[in-house]
This record gives structure tokens, C-alpha cells and sequence, in this order.
């Protein structure tokens, strides 16, 4: 009996044996398909090669593709568990042709691979085509030799298909199962086709034809095929049975449910450990591919399968979180189809028990309202919406997971009045955001945000994705469209841009749509809303346009580096520093950081040096960048640093990098970084480059400012200093070695020269401008006065020559006047034994004001002013000598 492991390798190897290139399952999370929330075909990731827009090196390809559907118009969630084929996780095989074989290859391979490769017995087997394609029909007889009651002629649209209301389209043909007249139904086509007994295993899809707006096709000039085969059922019908849930992968995941909860698998929870089973590979893989719980857009689907999964094993009995005890049994089954899968196991685990551990603590109070509110109804009354909506905002359970209870009871839910309360919720937080001092102009994000909800991020995994265009603004008001030269802000369903947050500058790129061509300058972030501000450089951009959205990779390279490189700098600042360090801000932008922290003096040369050796010495172990997501005091508990007065809410993501042994942080006590933060990061540190500090400043009190550069921009700069110490040291003649002692004897002996020059120009002011003799002092009022205009010296030479002037005289006072490159010094002293009759200040304020100038000041022994020009020096030392004699 094959396991589904061998039906999948099976599968692949056959095609690839008829010159199918073998290409890995895309990311569950499409890139190229803005209307989808997640992959639900295999086709999704060859959309662009069926619409001729991408062109690749094979024309024919098969795949075991992820896919989910749990979320917008594709959503199996509330039937999982309760039928035998409905999943919200399921592997899609198919094979495709991209203008290379059509119909006449494709049915061929079909027919052979069930019937030989895989042995399905061929008398079990019939098969549809859609009512006019009688070249499919001719090729079924021909090929597996059907007669025509096995042929059935469908006419309705399950039997045709479009890509969407226009473009590539054309008929079905399904291969379906019969499982024996045990089991109710009919054939397809018929009053009973909805039972059990005839399961479609395969569907062929020939894009034969192109659809116009006016509904008119034409033939394709390249014919290509798209097929999808639910392994799930194939591996049922091989392994014996009609239920999905009775094959060895989902057995094994129910098993490893029962032993975890201590239940019976096929007892009374049976249901519950189906949902369990089945929702365990959703949730899985959702997180392995990068989606994280949240409560808007992917993040919210994914935390209502959680939840269903975890409410399930809560009516188990499980009295402790179970999920991620189950993570080892899904890894081992389809971690080797899956490396991915084993990649992310730490994190799914860690994901899951959080998440169970914060929903428990509300479940059982939850449940309780529930019974109240239900035991308070008729028999038979549909729960109010306002207490499904309490349930909702208050003990955190999804509408579904409401009436997943209810279903239970045969109950349902009031979804009207759910819907009021949610309406009245949502305009109450409206009018206390329009009052919380927001500008009027910016309640035109609130009103999209109404209605879109908020963007999905896609950054942290890619810098390229397509996208929705869900609003368009210009001017502060919304536009149906915006033409060339126009500048506009864009807001869609989803986006790899990374709006400005945390000190990590917006993102900029381009969005281009059929129609226009728009580059993103900025993006930024209202009410969850990601603000793409751009111009129209080419055509129109309108709403509802498919987008193709490309951030600029290397720009935002350099910030994910910048960005990194703050968090070690952080923890080697505290190391070097002490503990009281804490971030107070940051920029982290594309050119250089700045990082701001708490500290009241400047660092030394070899303080910086220290930080500098350590930053890099960390760059270069190349540790990975690991991310998590966590509660804050968890996060908190394993040592994370967290910026100083920033709210976060009960989840937040954890940016942990550096191995140091022995530090006691990390969950392995031996994380050298680790820090709460939504910005996006490099994935090892040796990405960083190199770092080097260029700058250490006041930014305030007690706040200073490290201003530093990372990789191509810290090597430009350490380039520029080595030739500036190149084109120095040749300057003056000597080695690079030898360059620091060779500034050191140039700096001592222009000191000395300056000492020689300035006590020559005293020698020469005592002397006498002329080179003659000294003015002698004269008695003015019976106190000795000397005054003197000097040149050749500044202002700051004339204390030292007042000085010496006063200690020859021994008695008197002193008024010196310095021409001092056009504006006049002044100087007076007056000795010890004369500041009670006369002040030097006195003398300089009536000097200075002869000159032109105001006020000076001083002591009474000395005093210093200035003026405008030494023009009037004569009347200047005559306004002196009538202080002094008391005029």
C-alpha cells in the first residue's frame, strides 16, 4: 500500500521522466496573484508564464504544490473535521505545459500514470469533458478506450474555466473515482453527485482559448495545460478507504493528537482530532512561510485556525497547551517533501505554545459566557450578535469559532447583530482617533481603513510581490485614478514596502500596473494603512488595477544593515559603558545610523575603539539573524532590551543575533543581541559588511549620539581616511609609520615657534611700536598713568603686557589700545594700592565708548572691552586720563 510520501515521489518522477522540469511548492503566501490570500492551486505560481508575461528555461513542469484554503472566497474552514475530504491544508500535484503539448499528451499521461504508474484500477474510472469539446471526448475513448456513459458531457462551468473575466480560459476534464455502491451518490452530472461515491481525483484544465471584455473568444495561439490532483483523495482510494483522514499521514497526526491529550483516536472526540490534524499542517506551514499570528489580514486566518484547533483540544481535555507537541510527528511524515518545514520547527513550536498558552487564559472564561448566554435563550435561538461580539473583542474567539460551538448544539449566530456591534466598535474608535489630535486631512485613512482593513506586510520575506490597488489619494482626497506627472499616495491590499517605523526610514521603488508606471519615494504608516507615496512617471494608475510592486533592493539592503548593525552597537555601548545604557533613538537609513543612548559624558578614544573592535568582531562571526515572536514579558524575560517608553502590544516580534556563551540571554542563554523590533533586518550578521563610528555627540543632557556608517559606506570612508593619511605623510616626507611622531614634532615645535613670536611681539609692545623706547608714564591727578597703542598684537596679548607694565611702574594705572586687524582691544589695570580711588573698568568703559564700541568689563585691577575702530585712540586715552583726574 503506497503512502502518500510514495504517491507524491511517484508522481513527480513520472513526469519528470516525460521532460517536466521538477519545480519546489511556491510559498503559501502568493507573490505574483494579489487576489488570492493564500495559494490554492498549483497553477498560482505559473500564472505569469500561462498569461505570457514571464518567459523561463523549461515549457513544461510538475509540482507538489502547498496550498490553502481557509480565508476570502476559497474557505473550507467550517467544514473541516466534520467531512471526509474538506481541509483547510492540502497538497495539489499537477503537471503543466506552457505552449508546449496539449490535449493530445496531456490525456495520455493522465490516463497512464493513474492507471500504471499509481494502479488504479481503469473499470473504476470515468471521467467529464465539457459538452462541446469533442476532442477531449474522441481522445478519452481513443486513449483508455471509454465508452460514451463513461464519458459524461457536462455543460455548466465546473467543466470550464477562466482565469477570470477575461483572459486565458477553456474546458475541463475530470477524472473521477468510483469507490463502490456501499457509499450514496452519483455520478457527476447527476441529482446525487454531491455523495460519496464518485470522488474526483484529477482535474485537466486545456487553456485553449482567450476571453475579450465583450465576452467573444478567439483560439490561443500557444494552447497550455494546467492540472490539479488532490493527493489527499489519490492516497485514499489507493490505501483502501474514502476517508481522508484514514490515510498514513493524517492517521499518524490523529494518533500523535490522541497520545498528547491521553484520548482515544476513534472515540468520542473523533471530530476534534481530525480538526487538530488537519489544522496543525495549516498552521504549520503558514508560519514556516513567514505568516505570523496577528488580528488583521493573513495573520488573523491564521490565528483562527489556531484558535478552532486549540478550542478542539481544549473539549479533548487537554488541561495544557498540546499543538506544539504535535509539531515533531508533522515534520517527520513531510519535513523531507518540505525542508522548510524542518528549518522552521523551532519556531512553529514556539509559535503555537505561545499562542495556545495567552488563548487558554481566556478560553474556559469564554465558554462560560457562552453557556450563560445560551442558557438564558429558547431551545433553538440564535446566539445575539452583541454576545458573539463579546466574545469576540473581549475573550478573543473568531466568529467561526462561535459557530464551530454552536454547530455542536445545533445553534447559530445573529451574524446581523455581529455585524452592528462590529459597525458600532469600529465608528466609536473613529471618533476617539478623530479626537486625539490627528489632522483632518488624515481621516481619509481612517475611512480606507474602514473599509480594507489594514495592509498586509509581505517585507519580511520578499522585496517583490504583486499587489491589489485598493485606494488612490492626491491632494488629500481620494481620485478613481491618477495620470503622468501626478503626485499620489497608494494604498494596497498588500505590500513589501516598509513603512517608517522604529527609526527605519520607508522604503522607495517602483508599482507598475497594465496601464502606468508609478516611483515610490516614501512609505508610511496611518491606522495601519501603508502610505506609498509616488509619482505617475508613465501612463495611469488606477484603483482596482493588478499591481506589480518592487522595492529598491539595494537601498533597502543598506538599511537592513544599518538597522542590524544599531543592535550591536547597543549591547557592546552597555558592555563598554555599563547597563544604565539604553536606546532614546535611532535613524536607520539607507547612507548611514545615528543611534541615540543614555549617557552623560563623551566616550573616550578608547572607549569608541572598544565598541568599534566589538561591533565588527560580531559582524564577522556571521551569526544568523533569528526572529521570533513573543509576549513582551516573555520577551523580556530572556533578557531582551526594549525601547525606552515605547507601548507594545501582547505580541511582539524578537530580533535575537550573536553567539556569546555565557551572556545568560537568549533562550539558550547564550544570545549576544537581543531586542524587541518590527524593522527588517539582514539575515547573518556578515551581511553588516563592516561598521565604523565617524561621530560621538551631545544630543541633549544626558543623551548622547553615536553617528556611524556600514558596508560599501564605512569602506568608502575608511578608503578616504587612508588616502588622506597617504597624501599627508607624503606631504611631509616621511613613512605611514612614522607619520603620527612626524605631527607630534611638527605640532611641538609650532608651540614653540608661537611661544617665541608672541613674546617677541610683547618685547616689542613694551618697547614701543617705533622699535624705540617705551612711552614714559605721566602723572595725571597724582596717580602715575601709562598709556600706549600697541600693534602687532591681539586682545588676548594684552593682559600679560598690563601685567608687566604695572610691575615696573609699581604704583599707577595702565590704558592699552591694540589695533587689531581694523577693530580696536582695550586694556586697562590698575595696581593694588590705587583700585580704591580708580577702576580699570571705569577707564575701559570710557575708552571703549570713545571708540565706538559699549560696556566693558572687568575687575578693578583689570579690565578688557572693544570697539568698532582705533581711529580715535587719542581721544580714547584722553577720556581715560579724565577719569583719573576726576573730570
Amino acid at each position: 500500500m503506497p503512502s502518500l510520501n510514495d504517491i507524491r515521489s511517484s508522481f513527480l518522477s513520472y513526469f519528470e521522466r516525460q521532460g517536466h522540469r521538477v519545480v519546489p511548492s511556491s510559498p503559501l503566501v502568493p507573490r505574483n496573484d494579489p487576489t488570492l490570500m493564500f495559494a490554492n492551486s498549483g497553477m498560482v505560481q505559473f500564472k505569469n508564464l500561462f498569461t505570457g508575461v514571464e518567459t523561463r528555461d523549461y515549457t513544461r513542469a510538475t509540482t507538489a504544490q502547498k496550498c490553502v484554503r481557509a480565508g476570502g472566497k476559497h474557505n473550507d474552514l467550517d467544514n473541516v473535521g466534520y467531512t471526509r475530504r474538506h481541509h483547510t491544508f492540502f497538497e495539489m500535484l499537477g503537471n503543466f505545459s506552457f505552449g508546449d503539448y496539449f490535449k493530445e499528451q496531456a490525456i495520455p499521461f493522465a490516463w497512464e500514470l493513474v492507471t500504471k504508474e499509481l494502479g488504479i484500477d481503469a473499470s473504476r474510472l470515468l471521467v467529464t469533458v465539457f459538452h462541446t469539446d469533442d476532442e477531449a471526448a474522441d481522445l478519452w475513448k481513443k486513449v483508455a478506450g471509454l465508452p460514451d456513459d463513461r464519458i459524461i458531457r457536462i455543460k455548466t462551468s465546473d467543466n470550464f474555466w477562466m482565469m477570470g473575466p477575461t483572459g486565458p480560459c477553456g474546458p475541463c476534464s475530470e477524472i473521477f473515482f468510483d469507490h463502490g455502491e456501499q457509499y450514496w451518490g452519483g455520478p457527476p452530472g447527476s441529482p446525487e453527485e454531491d455523495g460519496d461515491r464518485f470522488v474526483e481525483i484529477w482535474n485537466l484544465v486545456f487553456m485553449q482559448y482567450e476571453q475579450f471584455a465583450d465576452e467573444t473568444r478567439r483560439e490561443l495561439d500557444a494552447q497550455s495545460i494546467d492540472t490539479g490532483m488532490g493527493i489527499e483523495r489519490v492516497a485514499a482510494l489507493l490505501q483502501g478507504t474514502n476517508d481522508n483522514y484514514a490515510t498514513d499521514l493524517m492517521r499518524a497526526l490523529i494518533e500523535a493528537s490522541a497520545h498528547a491529550s491521553s484520548t482515544d483516536p476513534d472515540g468520542p472526540g473523533k471530530t476534534h482530532h481530525r480538526v487538530i490534524a488537519d489544522h496543525l499542517r495549516s498552521t504549520s506551514f503558514l508560519i514556516a512561510d513567514g505568516v505570523m499570528p496577528s488580528n488583521d489580514g493573513r495573520g488573523y486566518v491564521l490565528r483562527r485556525i489556531m484558535r478552532r484547533a486549540m478550542r478542539h483540544a481544549h473539549l479533548l481535555g487537554a488541561k495544557d497547551p498540546i499543538m506544539h507537541r504535535l509539531v515533531p510527528a508533522l515534520v517527520q511524515k513531510m519535513g523531507a517533501a518540505y525542508p522548510e518545514l524542518g528549518r522552521a520547527q523551532p519556531l512553529i513550536e514556539e509559535t503555537l505554545k505561545l499562542e495556545e498558552t495567552r488563548f487558554k487564559a481566556t478560553l474556559d472564561r469564554g465558554l462560560k459566557l457562552l453557556d450563560e448566554e445560551l442558557e438564558a435563550l429558547p431551545d433553538g435561538a440564535a446566539l445575539p450578535g452583541a454576545a458573539a461580539f463579546k466574545l469576540y473583542d473581549t475573550y478573543g474567539f473568531p466568529l467561526d469559532l462561535t459557530q464551530d460551538a454552536l454547530r455542536e448544539r445545533d445553534r447559530t449566530v445573529d451574524t446581523q447583530g455581529f455585524d452592528a456591534a462590529m459597525a458600532e466598535q469600529k465608528a466609536k474608535a473613529r471618533a476617539a482617533w478623530a479626537g486625539s489630535g490627528e489632522t483632518a486631512d488624515a481621516g481619509v485613512w481612517y475611512d480606507i481603513a474602514d473599509r480594507h482593513g489594514a495592509t498586509d506586510f509581505l517585507g519580511y520575506d520578499t522585496e517583490t510581490a504583486e499587489g491589489q490597488v485598493l485606494a488612490l489619494v492626491a491632494e488629500g482626497a481620494e481620485v478613481a485614478r491618477a495620470g503622468a506627472g501626478t503626485e499620489v499616495q497608494i494604498v494596497l491590499n498588500q505590500s513589501p514596502f516598509y513603512a517608517e517605523a522604529g527609526g527605519q526610514v520607508g522604503d522607495t521603488g517602483e508599482i507598475a500596473t497594465e496601464g502606468g508606471r508609478a516611483r515610490v519615494t516614501d512609505t508610511r504608516k496611518v491606522a495601519g494603512v501603508f502610505i506609498h507615496f509616488a509619482e505617475v512617471v508613465e501612463g495611469e494608475i488606477a484603483t482596482g488595477a493588478a499591481a506589480k510592486l518592487a522595492v529598491d533592493h539595494d537601498r533597502r539592503a543598506a538599511i537592513r544593515a544599518n538597522h542590524s548593525a544599531t543592535h550591536l552597537l547597543h549591547e557592546a555601548l552597555r558592555r563598554a559603558l555599563g547597563p544604565h545604557v539604553a536606546q532614546r533613538g535611532s535613524l536607520n537609513a539607507p547612507d548611514r545610523l545615528r543611534f541615540d543612548f543614555s549617557h552623560t559624558k563623551a566616550l573616550t578614544e578608547a572607549e569608541l575603539a572598544q565598541v568599534d573592535a566589538e561591533v565588527n568582531r560580531f559582524i564577522r562571526q556571521n551569526a544568523p539573524v533569528v526572529t521570533r515572536i513573543m509576549t513582551p514579558d516573555d520577551a523580556r524575560g530572556i533578557g531582551a532590551q526594549a525601547l525606552f517608553g515605547e507601548k507594545y502590544g501582547d505580541e511582539v516580534r524578537v530580533v535575537s543575533m550573536g553567539s556569546d556563551v555565557g551572556s545568560m540571554k537568549g533562550a539558550d542563554g547564550q544570545t549576544y543581541s537581543i531586542e524587541l523590533c518590527g524593522g527588517t533586518h539582514v539575515r547573518q550578521t556578515g551581511d553588516i559588511g563592516v561598521f565604523v563610528t565617524t561621530a560621538d555627540s551631545a544630543s541633549s543632557a544626558g543623551v548622547r549620539r553615536i553617528e556611524a556608517l556600514t558596508g560599501e559606506a564605512a569602506f568608502a570612508y575608511l578608503a578616504a581616511q587612508d588616502r588622506a593619511v597617504a597624501e599627508l605623510a607624503a606631504e611631509l616626507k616621511t613613512s605611514r609609520a612614522d607619520l603620527r611622531d612626524r605631527v607630534r614634532a611638527l605640532a611641538d615645535e609650532r608651540r614653540a615657534l608661537a611661544n617665541e613670536v608672541a613674546q617677541l611681539r610683547r618685547d616689542l609692545a613694551m618697547a614701543g611700536s617705533g622699535g624705540g623706547a617705551a612711552p614714559a608714564a605721566r602723572e595725571v591727578g597724582g596717580v602715575q598713568f601709562l598709556a600706549q597703542v600697541v600693534a602687532g598684537v591681539t586682545g588676548k596679548d594684552l593682559p600679560p603686557l598690563i601685567d608687566e607694565h604695572k610691575a615696573r611702574m609699581g604704583s599707577g594705572a595702565v590704558l592699552l589700545i591694540a589695533d587689531a586687524g581694523g577693530k580696536a582691544a582695550v586694556a586697562a589695570g590698575v595696581t593694588g594700592d590705587l583700585t580704591g580711588r580708580v577702576s580699570a573698568v571705569d577707564l575701559v568703559k570710557a575708552a571703549v565708548a570713545e571708540l565706538g564700541g559699549k560696556g566693558g568689563g572687568g575687575r578693578p585691577d583689570m579690565a578688557q572691552g572693544g570697539g568698532p575702530s582705533a581711529e580715535n585712540a587719542e581721544a580714547a586715552i584722553r577720556a581715560a586720563e579724565a577719569v583719573i583726574g576726576g573730570e
